[in-house]
C-alpha cells in the first residue's frame, strides 16, 4: 500500500494493514514507534494477541534530563502490556553530537541517510527495531514494525530484527505500506 503523503493522516490505515499482514504471516510481535504514546494507545486496540513494544526518545532528546513520553501514560500503557523502551537513537547516538560540534560524516549516520532514501518511516522502523533488540524486547523472530514521519504512523515493515552489534543481519523481507513523497 503506498500513501500519496507522509504523516499521521495514516496511522490507523498503516497499523490496520500491518495487523492483517501480520496475521496472515503469524507474526506475533510489533515494535512501534511513539514519541508520547498516542500512536501506542491506538496499537493497543488493533493488535490483539501480539507482544506490543512501543519505542520512545532517549531522556534528554528536547530536554535534558526530561522525558518525552510522561511517566503516566507509561505506566498506563505497561498496564495494557505494552513494553515501553526509552533509548539512545541507534542510528544517531553519540556520532551525531561528534558531527554537530567537528563536523563531517559518520558511518552510522550514512546508514541513517541511507534508509531515508526509503523514506523516513523506514529509517525509524529499522532503528526503533535495534533499540528494541538491544534492551532485549524481542525474540529474535520475524517482526512487524511501524514507523512515521513526524508524529503518528506511515510505514510499516516486515523484517529480520538484529542487535546493533549484529546490525548487518537485519534483513527488511517486507514493505507493507509507505508514502510515495
Amino acid at each position: 500500500m503506498y500513501f500519496n503523503t507522509p504523516g499521521p493522516a495514516n496511522t490507523e490505515q498503516t497499523l490496520q494493514a500491518a495487523y492483517e499482514r501480520g496475521m496472515e504471516l503469524g507474526i506475533d510481535e510489533v515494535v512501534i514507534a511513539s514519541t508520547k504514546g498516542d500512536t501506542a494507545y491506538k496499537a493497543v486496540d488493533i493488535f490483539k494477541n501480539f507482544r506490543i513494544t512501543a519505542v520512545t526518545y532517549h531522556c534528554g532528546w528536547k530536554e535534558p534530563f526530561k522525558s518525552v513520553m510522561k511517566e503516566d501514560i507509561k505506566k498506563d500503557l505497561e498496564s495494557k502490556d505494552v513494553k515501553i523502551i526509552s533509548a539512545t537513537h541507534a542510528l544517531s547516538g553519540v556520532e551525531r553530537s561528534v558531527v554537530t560540534k567537528f563536523s563531517g560524516i559518520a558511518p552510522v549516520l550514512l546508514i541513517a541517510q541511507t534508509l531515508r532514501l526509503f523514506g523516513q518511516g523506514t529509517k525509524v522502523a529499522a532503528e526503533i527495531t535495534i533499540m528494541a533488540a538491544d534492551a532485549g524486547a524481542l525474540t529474535g523472530k520475524d517482526i512487524i514494525a511501524i514507523g512515521g514521519t513526524g508524529r503518528g504512523a506511515d510505514t510499516a515493515l516486515v523484517l529480520k530484527p538484529a542487535n546493533q552489534s549484529d546490525f548487518f543481519n537485519m534483513f527488511i523481507k517486507e514493505i507493507i505500506c509507505k508514502p510515495i513523497c
